[in-house]
């Protein structure tokens, strides 16, 4: 198929990427050298396809070269045999023959790392593009760390992480010189099961959180558990004692309650190669910056940034707020907020160019789970999160505070009045905003229903007749909360029925009409939410008597704490939309 891999001298026609095959005597694409690739732990690049393909274009050490027209697209064709070098085409640079132009098909993909929010695109050339795309995937096992993948009738949760491995050439003035490629940037990105909005929560790299034991696949197929230990900075989640993702994925789980269903990796060369792709990201300054560690140099006011600059731009934090790394994750979300804003416009949408130049830099620079190692699924999942408006697109941040062990303060630790309601937000699936769509309308109107159990008269507590059973919850939680309401809260005719017959995830009480007073006091005792009362009928107790059912799910937290789930952010936390023009400070 490479007439240049069989010493031919190829013809080119006059347009652009369009080269004539001698042997078929028809035009195919022409692939441009491609970018460096983003480093990770462990990664594993797909096979290529035998018979019905040749390998990619790459050198056999798995190494890149960067394309040397940047403003060209990037699209593939003919392969060449493994061991021979690739020239860049010769001709000059024009339109494809309107006759050969491929039509358009926009498929909207969120990619990882710190450019978690590109929109990454396709124009569908064909199959042979499609398989191109495919050995551009590198992919790392989860290791049974997340849900298993994400699916279309959930809510989605992806891991985002961006890390501090110095990779390819002209990285040599950012990170560690000597990291091993740290969890430096790490977004726990959740879009609502209705797809009406998202919430984009940024966990510090400095927080301390006990990273727990990670069963880990190493390279040779075999599989180790790499030990766990307590009270670490967050970022050591990755790469420290050989972690890959997986391992970040199981802190993230730890510290929120959240289990991701994928995630995303990418490193510097990502940051460069992404915003290059979209030619530029527009960036705000309230003032002038100088900053000789992150190598940005701007004035105040607008600016349009990519490549290194973008890259020195989303480093920056000496400069900018306390000059800490939360500064640092206020500036990146700004970026992203900036990023989303004109990925959803249509000056790129409306472009095979820039959207052919998205799928090549997206799909090289991004290292996925192994549920997530096909175009396919790519797209399946892109097609899911480009259903998103960016004004309900919410960023925040895990609330934390100084860590009160250290007299100089270089670490953060969890602040206990908040963060758990912003964990519990994104468990239940709430929205960080407020949600005007025909969707929200509807789940308003059940919550309203729910809600309306809960008015009325209350039975007093020595009235209440329940039957306690435990329906996923820790062992031995029936007869505790059992103990507890009969002695702690007067409920005395109540009693201990053993196993539910199924798991339930959530807590259920299960009244008949006549009981709905008992239902509406048992709740207020227990901090029920309307949700969790089940008008339905009663059962009979060991008296023979009308009893309600009260059934503790996997959400049972111990008996006395609510189980009302939060419905707005506190005051404390802050929040931004990905509509809103922020300025840096």
């Amino acid at each position: 198929m490479d007439a240049q891999g069989r010493g031919r001298v190829e013809n080119i026609d006059p347009a652009d990427q369009w080269v004539l095959n001698p042997d078929t005597g028809e035009y195919e694409l022409r692939l441009s050298p491609s970018a460096p690739q983003s480093a990770v732990p462990g990664p594993r690049r797909r096979a290529a396809r035998p018979a019905g393909g040749a390998p990619p274009p790459e050198a056999a050490s798995g190494s890149r070269t960067t394309a040397p027209d940047q403003d060209a697209p990037e699209v593939p064709g003919p392969r060449r045999r493994r061991g021979v070098p690739e020239e860049p085409p010769p001709g000059r640079r024009g339109r494809r023959p309107a006759k050969k132009k491929p039509k358009a098909k926009k498929i909207l993909l969120w990619t990882g790392g710190i450019m978690a929010f590109v929109l990454l695109g396709t124009a569908g050339a064909a199959y042979l593009y499609l398989e191109h795309l495919n050995d551009n995937i590198t992919s790392v096992s989860d290791d049974g760390a997340g849900t298993g993948g994400f699916s279309k009738d959930k809510a989605i949760n992806l891991l985002v992480i961006g890390t501090d491995k110095r990779t390819g050439s002209g990285n040599e003035g950012y990170g560690d010189s000597g990291s091993v490629g740290h969890a430096d940037t790490t977004i726990l990105l959740h879009v609502s099961k209705d797809r009406t909005n998202a919430t984009a929560l940024s966990i510090p790299r400095d927080l301390i959180v006990d990273v727990p034991d990670c069963p880990t696949e190493q390279e040779d197929g075999t599989s180790e558990v790499i030990k766990g230990t307590q009270g670490v900075r967050f970022n050591t989640s990755l790469g420290q004692d050989g972690r890959t993702p997986s391992c970040t994925m199981r802190t993230v789980t730890e510290l929120t309650g959240v289990t991701p269903d994928n995630f995303m990796v990418a490193d510097f060369n990502a940051v460069k190669t992404l915003t290059t792709a979209v030619d530029g990201v527009e960036v705000c300054l309230a003032k002038d910056i100088d900053d000789p560690d992150s190598h940005l140099k701007l004035s105040e006011g607008t600016h349009t940034v990519q490549g290194e600059q973008a890259l020195a731009f989303l480093r920056t934090r000496h400069s900018v707020g306390f000059g800490g790394d939360l500064s640092r994750i206020a500036i990146q979300q700004q970026f992203l907020g900036s990023l989303m804003r004109k990925l959803k416009s249509n000056d790129t949408l409306t472009s095979p160019t820039k959207m052919i130049k998205l799928a090549e830099a997206g799909t090289k620079a991004l290292t996925v789970d192994s549920q997530l190692d096909s175009i396919t699924k790519l797209k399946d999942l892109g097609l899911e999160l480009g259903k998103l408006n960016t004004k309900n697109l919410t960023f925040t941040t895990v609330p934390v505070v100084d860590n009160p062990a250290e007299k100089v303060k270089a670490t953060v630790v969890l602040n206990r009045a908040t963060a758990p309601t912003v964990f519990q937000m994104i468990k239940d699936d709430v929205s960080f905003t407020e949600v005007k769509e025909q969707a929200k309308a509807s789940k308003d109107a059940a919550a309203a229903a729910a809600a309306a159990r809960l008015k009325g008269t209350q039975s007093a507590a020595s009235e209440v007749r329940v039957q306690v059973m435990n329906g996923g919850a820790k062992s031995g939680s029936a007869q505790a909360t059992l103990s507890w309401l009969q002695v702690e809260e007067g409920v005395t005719k109540s009693e201990n029925a053993g196993n539910a017959p199924a798991a339930l995830s959530r807590t259920t009480l299960e009244y008949g009409p006549e009981q709905a007073a008992q239902a509406r006091k048992l709740a207020a005792i227990m901090g029920l939410p309307g949700t969790a009362l089940k008008p339905g009928e009663s059962v009979t107790n060991s008296q023979g008597l009308p009893t309600m059912t009260l059934t503790l799910g996997k959400d049972f937290k111990g008996a006395g704490v609510s189980l009302t789930a939060p419905t707005t952010v506190p005051d404390t936390v802050d929040k931004s939309t990905a509509d809103k023009v922020e300025c840096a400070k």
